[in-house]
């Protein structure tokens, strides 16, 4: 049974955060920066530029996210910060649903996963879900949201899309529906405090 270990993304960590994000999906040209920049200032961006827009997040006093290890190799990828840290969900128009207000910065989210292709299948997912419930309560949060797809709706889903999560691994860790945007998008929460 291989050792499933997660840390959060600290500049010690950075290639380790790089490796994880390079593994499969938009990881490698994202940085895990889609959330974090507008659309304007994404497309202008170059993959150099996102990279080291990432590597002076993991630096900040609050890690971006966190990294799934599989007996020691880094293996996936999990965003989990404040949503006023993440400002691009806020102009997400399938996202205006949140009963929560955007302004709230006890509010947190999950937004991406990345998990290698040679260790999908794995659970990674939700060890990684579970992780960042943990990170983002040791933090102060009062409610974690998330955005995932909801796989059984029939919807063709690429495994590009699938960064949101499944709906599924949000549920058997606790969260609730609080709004349907789209008959496969979801918003789920979990009140921490």
């Amino acid at each position: 049974m291989p050792t499933i270990t997660i840390e959060p993304a600290t500049a010690s960590r950075f290639d380790d955060a790089e490796h994880a994000l390079t593994g499969g999906g938009d990881g490698p040209s994202c940085q895990c920066q889609w959330w974090m920049l507008s659309s304007t200032e994404f497309n202008r961006t170059t993959k150099p530029e996102r990279l080291e827009l990432l590597r002076a997040q993991t630096g900040d006093d609050l890690p971006p996210g966190l990294i799934a290890y599989v007996d020691g190799q880094a293996a996936g990828w999990v965003k989990v910060a404040p949503r006023t840290a993440q400002p691009r969900l806020a102009r997400t128009r399938a996202y205006a649903g949140s009963p929560e207000p955007w302004d709230d910065p006890d509010v947190w989210a999950v937004s991406c996963f990345v998990v290698r292709r040679e260790h999908r299948g794995a659970g990674l997912n939700a060890a990684l879900l579970d992780a960042a419930i943990d990170f983002a309560r040791a933090h102060g949060a009062r409610s974690i949201e998330a955005y995932p797809i909801d796989t059984r709706m029939g919807t063709k889903v690429s495994s590009n899309e699938l960064f949101h999560g499944a709906l599924s691994t949000f549920v058997g860790a606790g969260f609730r529906e609080v709004a349907r945007p789209k008959p496969h998008v979801v918003i789920v929460s979990l009140t921490l405090a």
